[in-house]
């Protein structure tokens, strides 16, 4: 493990010192540095999954309360990601141009910014969670678990914000083994908590024991519970080593930096994360609209969705996985100043994960009756998830590179036009088009909605991707 942290911190010095780069040793620090992301991201995904799973045995009243919320939680998690995204770039080109002490100063004052954020944030999501589920037009038999759901979400919210600026520091910096790591223990913590807060005390047969299992029984309540306790421990581990580990970045070398001014700091990190964070908003919207659309079509429709969503997921957060090796790669590559060497990093990164998203859509259409029968017992909630993977399957290679290339322009600090293209995308194709399919086909012309959409904007982000605008900061 040290030795291969060695060679990825020497190449990762070949950026920042200025040296000529191999298109070997491009390809092998993107792989070195994409693998952990990608672990990082599969991670988070698999505790969604789990969730669902094990909710998904309480019945399809539960399994659709926490469909419900799912788009809004993800609003609320996108602006919490673009915030830490806002600072984290920055240092990331102040890294690639090897100027450490302001990279410092500029973690220094993103701290009390982001909690201050996320605090905010978590008022709304307090203040709204009682109404939210009545406002998307769910059923009343699921609106006071969706409501309760969303409450604790809402009340972790400062704690997710910190584990996503500490992750984001470590791997701007070109650290992505420990936010992995907490990643993966974060997921077994999940299910840990889960099984104690979710089911009610009870007896279990093994080999002929009988064994008494105690648990809360919270069902609902105790998923968003156990996520955010999950959360909570990732969050001090990341903290903790980037504040006591990390050998640029530690507290102990803040007293060697200058202090720089807040505000030139924060009106930067306006000017990368307030696009971001305006897309997370209209795409979200775009998403609650389609919570809108598909919740007429029945409760069986609405965990259907949310499970394909879900499920989906674990075929596309690769992908995201290496669009944020795109962005450390990218962010100091530009911040050293070598252009060259950052349009080389930005190909190798998006048909990389073009290749890599192909596969797993494959695999996505073959198995997924399987995927889904773990989520549900219910036939009918099957029968639609396992429609929707196999049509969302097709598009997966052009969702590749959409979310790889806007990785690429956000570590180049241009987010304003990619967030533009996200919502005219997802507007003008997603939800006309779902709008104008759903009554005539159900769930069905949803996800061929959705689908269409995905290779449009792929398209239309490989065709920025070409051009040299997006390289300018």
């Amino acid at each position: 493990m040290k030795e291969k942290k060695k060679k990825t911190d020497h190449l990762l010095a070949l950026i920042r010192e200025g040296r000529p780069m191999t298109s070997g040793e491009q390809l092998r620090l993107t792989v070195a540095l994409s693998v952990p992301a990608i672990v990082t991201q599969l991670s988070a995904i698999v505790m969604q999954y789990i969730d669902a799973a094990m909710v998904g045995s309480l019945g399809a009243n539960a399994s659709a309360s926490i469909g419900l919320v799912s788009t809004t939680t993800w609003l609320f998690w996108g602006l919490c990601a673009a915030a830490s995204t806002g600072f984290s770039v920055q240092v990331a080109h102040r890294i690639g141009a090897g100027d450490w002490d302001c990279a410092r100063s500029i973690l220094r004052r993103s701290v009390p910014s982001t909690f201050a954020f996320s605090a905010l944030l978590a008022a709304i999501g307090v203040s709204v969670s009682g109404a939210l589920p009545q406002w998307l037009g769910g059923d009343s038999a699921i609106r006071s678990d969706a409501s309760l759901y969303f409450l604790i979400f809402s009340l972790f919210l400062p704690i997710l914000q910190m584990n996503f600026l500490a992750a984001g520091m470590l791997r701007c910096s070109g650290n992505m083994r420990i936010p992995s790591i907490a990643g993966v223990l974060m997921c077994i913590l999940d299910v840990v908590f889960n099984f104690f807060l979710i089911f009610p005390s009870r007896e279990l047969s093994v080999g002929g024991l009988t064994l008494s299992i105690p648990g809360a029984g919270l069902g609902v309540q105790g998923a968003a519970l156990g996520t955010g306790l999950a959360e909570s421990v990732a969050a001090a581990i990341t903290l903790w080593y980037l504040f006591t580990r990390s050998s640029g970045l530690k507290i102990k070398a803040w007293r060697k930096s200058p202090s720089l001014p807040t505000p030139p700091i924060v009106r930067n990190s306006i000017r990368i994360s307030l696009p971001m964070g305006l897309e997370h908003i209209v795409i979200c919207g775009a998403q609650i609209m389609t919570t809108v659309i598909v919740a007429p079509l029945g409760i069986p429709a609405i965990a259907a969705n949310s499970f394909a969503i879900t499920a989906e997921s674990l075929c596309y957060m690769p992908g995201y996985g290496i669009a944020d090796a795109a962005t450390t790669l990218v962010g100091q590559s530009l911040g050293a100043g070598r252009h060259r060497l950052t349009r080389r990093f930005a190909y190798i990164t998006v048909f990389m994960g073009m290749a890599v998203m192909g596969i797993m859509g494959v695999v996505m259409y073959i198995f997924a009756p399987q995927i889904i029968g773990t989520m549900t017992p219910v036939e009918e909630i099957r029968r639609l998830g396992v429609m929707a993977l196999r049509i969302e399957a097709f598009a997966e290679p052009m969702f590749a590179a959409a979310i790889i290339s806007y990785g690429v322009f956000v570590g180049a600090a241009n987010t304003l036009v990619p967030s533009l293209m996200n919502f005219f995308s997802i507007w003008a194709v997603r939800i006309s088009l779902a709008a104008w399919l759903a009554p005539t086909m159900g769930l069905k012309g949803v996800w061929v909605a959705m689908c269409a959409e995905l290779c449009f904007r792929g398209i239309i982000f490989l065709i920025r991707l070409r051009g040299k605008r997006w390289m300018k900061i």
